[in-house]
């Protein structure tokens, strides 16, 4: 998992800017700041435009130009390359960049597509969400919106798809997310249960899930980093390998998961129904003494069940985790 990757294309040298400049001079030959922004505004549009889908630039304009008339304007062509050819070098690095961090960043999904589909969709997101923010950490935040509108990407799997994309960017959530002074038992003394209102910790996701998905991307990464420390001499043989090694799918199971870290580490726990329904109630503002009791009105186990001693161990075990924390009294 990566932190404030930056989201910038590769930096045009300063001499390619100078080109630019020298082709078009206006203001005796001196450009004002707008003119620059400008300037900045066309380089980048051509640098993230999406590849074709041979893998190279587009050669047409979004206005129906050709793309080589665009980038003659700004870039000079050298003894070696023409000036398409040298933006398509930035252009390259940039959408291979992007597409990199998707496939490390969703091995769970890559799993349950395969790597041709899962190819195919994360060109079509990017293609329909390009990066809009400055770090690639944000990268897949509108993937679940996406794989909504894009059923067809994901279809005969696509509730299990639509759970994995949430649980991998909770695991984005929970790597680099905010976080708030934990709760300590100082903090409950003298509290009224009935008027005691608690919070979560903003990098804490809470999710129920059709599929035990925990268990499976664990074994996913664990086959990844087995196939990566094996020494291959042929590709045809490493691709049996990765055939014949393929993570089986899971079965649908009603799973209960609660994403977070400890310690800087990133970790998955399970969750009992029971508890999990009480961490949510909380999360959304209710009381401890209306969590508590909404849990044990839910539960198929109110009578056979040591409610006050199975409260008080998710307690204990939630604060010692720091998932809880203050909300205002």
């Amino acid at each position: 998992m990566r932190s404030s990757r930056p989201d910038a294309p590769p930096q045009i040298r300063r001499g390619h800017l100078r080109a630019a400049a020298a082709a078009a001079p206006r203001n005796g030959g001196r450009q004002t700041v707008g003119e620059l922004r400008e300037l900045q505004r066309l380089a980048f549009a051509t640098i993230s435009r999406p590849l074709s889908r041979a893998g190279g630039m587009q050669r047409t304009w979004r206005d129906g130009r050709a793309t080589s008339a665009v980038v003659e304007g700004f870039i000079k062509p050298n003894d070696r390359l023409s000036s398409l050819e040298r933006i398509e070098i930035y252009n390259k690095q940039y959408w291979f960049r992007l597409l990199d961090c998707l496939y490390d960043d969703y091995p769970g999904l890559r799993a349950i597509l395969g790597d041709a589909r899962f190819s195919k969709l994360r060109i079509a997101y990017l293609e329909r969400y390009p990066s809009a923010s400055f770090t690639l950490r944000n990268l897949g935040s509108r993937l679940v919106a996406f794989l909504g509108e894009r059923s067809d990407l994901i279809a005969q799997r696509t509730a299990m798809c639509l759970d994995m994309a949430r649980f991998e960017w909770a695991q984005v959530v929970a790597f680099d997310g905010p976080s708030k002074p934990p709760l300590v038992p100082d903090d409950l003394l003298g509290r009224n249960p009935a008027k005691l209102r608690l919070s979560v910790q903003p990098y804490l996701t809470l999710l129920e899930m059709g599929y035990p998905l925990d268990d499976f991307v664990i074994s996913v990464k664990r086959q990844d980093r087995a196939l990566r420390s094996e020494a291959s001499n042929a590709m045809e043989e490493e691709a049996k390998t990765r055939r014949s090694r393929r993570v089986r799918l899971p079965r649908a199971s009603k799973t209960f998961v609660g994403v977070h870290r400890h310690n800087n580490d990133l970790y998955y726990r399970r969750l009992e129904p029971s508890e999990f329904g009480l961490l949510r109630d909380l999360a959304g503002g209710a009381s401890v003494a209306e969590a508590c009791e909404a849990a044990i009105s839910a539960s198929d186990e109110t009578e056979a069940a040591d409610w006050p001693v199975r409260i008080r161990e998710w307690f204990q075990t939630w604060t010692e985790l720091g998932w809880l924390c203050k909300r205002t009294f």
